[in-house]
């Protein structure tokens, strides 16, 4: 099973960005995103294909955040701009796969959450 470390989480104001930063172990794998925040369902925020050529969002964060990776050091990213205090959340780093141009995840990170606040 692969192994997943996330970082670059914290406290930032709005309208402010950060960058978030998943190392996985194993194999290469397709990749996504989830957050929750308290009392709310867990939402898928991105996710991008095992090779990097495709990527999805959730609409709540279209044009604001974007996912990446290098699979040369086996690391996805979440770079977050333009952040609001709604995006206030644990961010959970997935490694899963695609069926039918859907993201199932498969193993989870421990999460690092940010908070989005004046």
């Amino acid at each position: 099973q692969v192994q997943l470390v996330e970082s670059g989480g914290g406290l930032v104001q709005p309208g402010g960005s950060l960058r978030l930063s998943c190392v996985a172990s194993g194999s290469i794998y397709a990749m996504g995103w989830y957050r929750q925040a308290p009392g709310k369902q867990r939402e898928l925020v991105a996710s991008i294909t095992s090779g990097g050529r495709s990527t999805n969002y959730a609409d709540s964060v279209k044009g604001r955040f974007t996912i990446s990776r290098d699979n040369a050091k086996n690391t996805v990213y979440l770079q977050m701009n333009s952040l609001k205090p709604e995006d206030t959340a644990v961010y959970s780093c997935t490694a899963g796969e695609y069926y039918s141009n859907f993201y199932y995840p498969r193993s989870w990170g421990q999460g690092t959450q940010v908070t989005v606040s004046s």
